[in-house]
């Protein structure tokens, strides 16, 4: 069914999605989940090696966008004022004026956020969720638009700070990304000889950017999709199921320590909204919710001791889960 929205609105963001494939060579799946956090008002967590077109995602995003891009790169001596700003003393003017931090652009890459102590997460964490930094006795609001796509490296954990499980629960989704295949790795070299000649020559080519207007229409078509009762009933008992999986599978029940809270409900809802509406329908399916569940669901549902110890992991309890829970 096609999608009752505004001409071309649709259009736009199919062709956003065909331009940032392009630009981010072999990661079409971070492309579609960069786009349903931008539809769903949410933030994401990005896990890979380094050298995965990370930053490069979240450029190009901004380079197609009526937006401000800003990147901080985390590290053990970085200070939270350093992320959100502080207040200055003018003795001209005998005053205290407040200089922002990076964290007031629209679009922020947190790069490497386990490398930070934890007051400095929690600066970060706390605007995700609050949408707003206090600094003194004053507070300020961050943009309508305000996305946080923080990234962590799998390897080299030496000297790390593993953000707790409550405040990873503010992300949206947990995005896991590996290697490009061969064809992929081939298209990357020829793009970086494209970018070099471009440099070499001073020749940038003009970027269409789109409208934050257009985001927030999108975002509202989002919550305006159907949901059938039957589909909301089986998103709402993966989740219940995360918390107690006695009914489906005993075993299951043991290797989970916790479940999902109701941001995971929250979150998965969203997200397969936003997939729906990205794949050019006003519904929902259940292949929406189980595509997306991976994505939401890992980072907040959380092994036990006997299990970590039998090698599951978040990933292998979502995935015994959806086995679990019967289609509607």
């Amino acid at each position: 069914m096609d999608l009752p929205s505004p001409p071309g609105l649709f259009d736009r963001f199919v062709t956003l999605r065909d331009d940032l494939s392009q630009a981010i060579v072999g990661q079409a799946a971070l492309v579609e989940r960069l786009l349903i956090a931008l539809l769903a008002d949410g933030h994401l967590l990005v896990e890979g090696a380094p050298g995965l077109a990370k930053t490069t995602a979240i450029r190009a995003l901004a380079s197609r966008l009526h937006a401000d891009f800003a990147r901080v790169q985390f590290t053990p001596d970085l200070l939270p004022a350093d992320l959100t700003g502080t207040e200055v003393w003018r003795p001209q003017e005998a005053r205290f004026e407040f200089q922002a931090g990076p964290i007031f652009h629209p679009l922020l890459l947190a790069d490497e956020i386990n490398r930070a102590p934890a007051k400095v997460q929690s600066a970060l964490l706390e605007a995700m969720g609050e949408r707003q930094v206090t600094v003194g006795r004053h507070t300020y609001p961050l943009p309508a638009l305000f996305l946080v796509m923080a990234t962590q490296n799998p390897i080299e954990q030496e000297g790390t700070f593993p953000l707790p499980e409550a405040q990873l629960d503010r992300f949206l989704m947990h995005v896991k990304i590996g290697y490009p295949e061969a064809a992929a790795e081939a298209e990357i070299l020829r793009l970086a000889r494209d970018r070099a000649r471009e440099q070499m020559q001073s020749v940038h080519a003009a970027v269409e950017r789109m409208p934050l207007d257009d985001v927030f229409q999108a975002r509202a078509q989002v919550l305006d999709l159907h949901l059938a009762p039957a589909l909301e009933r089986y998103l709402i008992e993966l989740v219940l199921a995360s918390r107690d999986a006695s009914r489906y599978d005993a075993a299951l029940a043991r290797r989970i320590a916790w479940g999902a809270s109701p941001r995971g409900s929250i979150a998965l809802e969203r997200c397969a909204r936003a997939r729906a509406w990205l794949s050019g329908r006003d519904y929902v399916t259940p292949d929406d919710i189980r595509a997306i569940a991976p994505d939401v669901l890992r980072h907040r549902v959380l092994p036990s001791y006997e299990a970590t110890a039998e090698g599951w992991d978040g990933d292998r309890l979502v995935k015994a889960l959806l086995d679990a829970v019967p289609l509607p």
